[in-house]
């Protein structure tokens, strides 16, 4: 067992490529999604440890597009993918748009690689030529089901005699490539669950490295590319946990060396369940419709999990990286509370919104979002700006200052005069009041200074209370019976226009 251990994992007797101790090497991870769907928070949350991983150490962060499953494939998916982990910040070094020195990166434009492989294995007796027809297989499964074992392939092509295979080979007959199982339990050691060790053999038959149409199947294609692509560690979901066996036993009948492994624990809803793809809100697409911004998404699947320094909230891809330690990764599953998305989200757009630079990136964005819904308006960037200021830690998105609840920032509201006078009957002489505040414009200068003049003349009206007098005139203001201090609506709308929706709706 120790001689086996050592032939399928050296990298272990050496130490993690500079990581774990031992030699430096490059250290070059990949990020390997099928595109037979678009991104989702899981694949996200893997893609994110493989680049902060990537960035903490110095190497590269690789996009490969595992599209061996041709019948799968989902329009747009690849591109997709690409487009949403540079939407998330973290763009890939190689990828199938930007090239590098390992592509193609796409395994479907790989075959000569996968077939060249199997050559190998085929002439070192570590793989064989199997011409079991589907429906052999398929009566198989069901008599194995029916007597409640797994089902499992009985290895029968692998007794074929080479006069046997050429025999059916001139005929014709079609056939698959399986890999031959050694059998015993293998060894490794994983370096998130440590030591581990699967008897593949006793439980499952030879697995099919190379299908029928050419294409191989994620146990090859994967060997193949991480070796060609000196990809060092591999990170990836613990659902392949139990298949690197087969991966570590075929690095082995090629002579090859293997990378590291690390397995994540499954990202999970906060209930215990697992994500599903059948949630159409687990996709990364419809959190950018929403106007969730990427540090968000990469915050909350972090905060959840291990390999951090505690669960915060608002932390940046800087300060990821900074505190990301791949050996404090726990085998715990991460529960995702996306209730507390929102919260997530107003804590960086409030950091946004205090850069200078970042707001300006934000007053862009709601301007052309202004312009596409109020068509006939022109909305200058001052005045953007100093609503997002007013606005901040209050937001929390960016697309809220779009709803009906702010539509009195972009429009002048249409008020009734009975609602007034229904408040008040002294709604003229409060109104006329305010207005002879703002004229005095000295008095403006800030929202505690603002609310404190308005307080101090509004407390000596006789007829009406203070917080009835405040209802009234944000009405007058917005056309609203609730939300933002008055004062705070004066300074967003500015004197100007505050006395101009004053008079216009006193005037009717």
């Amino acid at each position: 067992m120790r001689l086996l251990c050592r032939v399928l994992l050296p990298a272990v007797r050496q130490g993690a490529r500079g990581v774990t101790g031992g030699p430096q090497k490059e250290i070059r991870v990949r990020f390997a999604p099928s595109p037979t769907g678009f991104l989702h928070l899981g694949g996200l949350r893997t893609a994110l440890y493989n680049y902060l991983f990537a960035k903490k150490h110095g190497g590269a962060f690789i996009l490969r597009l595992e599209d061996t499953d041709r019948s799968r494939l989902v329009p747009g998916a690849a591109e997709g993918i690409e487009d949403m982990l540079e939407w998330a910040g973290i763009p890939p070094d190689e990828s199938p748009r930007r090239g590098g020195l390992y592509g193609p990166y796409e395994q479907s434009q790989r075959l000569s690689l996968y077939h060249e492989a199997v050559q190998t294995l085929l002439e070192r007796g570590a793989a064989y030529r199997c011409f079991c027809t589907p429906q052999r297989l398929e009566l198989m499964k069901k008599e194995a089901l029916r007597s409640r074992q797994t089902p499992r392939y009985d290895n029968r092509c692998r007794h074929l005699t080479s006069s046997q295979v050429q025999e059916k080979l001139a005929k014709n007959l079609p056939f698959v490539v399986r890999f031959q199982l050694p059998s015993g339990a293998h060894s490794f050691q994983d370096l998130v669950y440590g030591w581990t060790h699967h008897d593949v053999a006793s439980v499952e038959g030879d697995p099919v490295i190379l299908k029928g149409d050419g294409f191989p199947t994620y146990h090859l294609a994967n060997v193949v590319d991480d070796y060609k692509m000196a990809v060092s560690h591999v990170l990836r979901g613990e659902e392949w946990l139990i298949s690197t066996t087969k991966h570590l036993l075929l690095y082995r009948a090629l002579g090859w060396q293997p990378p590291e492994y690390a397995h994540l624990p499954l990202l999970l809803n906060k209930d215990g369940s697992k994500l599903s793809k059948r949630q159409g809100d687990i996709f990364i697409q419809h959190f950018v419709q929403k106007g969730y911004m990427p540090e968000t998404l990469l915050d909350i699947i972090t905060n959840c999990g291990s390999g951090f320094a505690g669960n915060q909230i608002g932390r940046t891809i800087p300060e990821l990286i900074q505190q990301y330690n791949l050996q404090s990764i726990s085998t715990h599953s991460a529960l995702l509370d996306m209730d507390r998305l929102p919260e997530f989200n107003r804590v960086h757009l409030t950091r946004w919104i205090e850069g200078a630079d970042t707001r300006a990136q934000l007053v862009a964005e709601l301007q052309t979002l202004l312009q596409e819904k109020y068509k006939d308006v022109t909305f200058e960037k001052e005045y953007i700006e100093r609503i997002l200021v007013l606005r901040k830690g209050h937001l929390n998105l960016l697309t809220d200052l779009l709803s009906p609840d702010y539509s009195y920032l972009w429009i002048r509201p249409s008020v009734q005069q009975e609602d007034l006078h229904r408040l008040s009957s002294e709604a003229t002489e409060i109104g006329s009041l305010v207005v002879r505040i703002l004229q005095n414009s000295h008095n403006v200068t800030g929202l505690e200074v603002l609310s404190t003049e308005l307080k101090s003349h509004l407390q000596q009206l006789r007829a009406t209370k203070y917080s009835t007098s405040m209802k009234l005139l944000r009405l007058l203001l917005s056309g609203l019976q609730t939300g933002p201090s008055v004062a705070e609506m004066i300074l967003s709308l500015g004197p100007e226009e505050s006395i101009i929706r004053l008079q216009k709706a006193l005037l009717k």
